[in-house]
């Protein structure tokens, strides 16, 4: 593992760990026959996948399945202490959904990230591309050493007479 200052794709990719791990869970748990979440179960799952979005934001790609099982494991726990009871077939059928869950998102996190990753390099190269364009001015101008001819026909053709003194009094 390795700790990093969290650039734009290990944020996402937290983000996304985190979200799926809070809606698999309950998805694969719901599928297995197990119940909904009440308020203060739900406030602990939102806390669980927090924390793993936090811990997939600063670990290589290569760990996300183990941090997905984990946190599958763990959420499984969480639920599970929200009172339901499950057989021996739903508990089989659960496990196979938090299993798949766990696959699912691992890929589905592989697959986004290495989108992020082309996209984000089209971007770079689009705007390094674009940067790179320079703009010339139309036209150049040169300084004269004489007034141009209309600055002179404008002087000219203002007036220099005022109004009479005694009115200014």
């Amino acid at each position: 593992m390795r700790p990093s200052a969290s650039g734009p794709v290990d944020r996402v990719r937290g983000g996304a760990t985190g979200s799926l791990t809070a809606a698999l869970a309950v998805a694969a748990h719901g599928a297995g026959g197990g119940l909904l979440p009440n308020g203060a179960t739900l406030a602990l799952l939102v806390i669980l996948a927090t924390t793993a979005g936090a811990v997939a934001a600063v670990i290589t790609p290569r760990y996300l399945l183990g941090v997905l099982a984990v946190s599958q494991l763990l959420a499984h726990l969480l639920l599970g202490a929200s009172g339901h009871h499950h057989g021996d077939s739903s508990g089989v059928a659960m496990l196979a959904a938090h299993v798949l869950a766990v696959v699912a998102g691992a890929a589905l996190i592989g697959a986004g990230d290495r989108l992020w990753r082309a996209l984000s390099r089209a971007v770079r190269r689009i705007v390094r591309v674009i940067s790179h364009v320079t703009v010339r001015p139309a036209a150049i101008t040169r300084r004269a050493d004489q007034p141009l001819r209309s600055a002179l026909l404008l002087a000219a053709s203002v007036s220099h007479r005022g109004p009479p003194v005694s009115l200014a009094r």
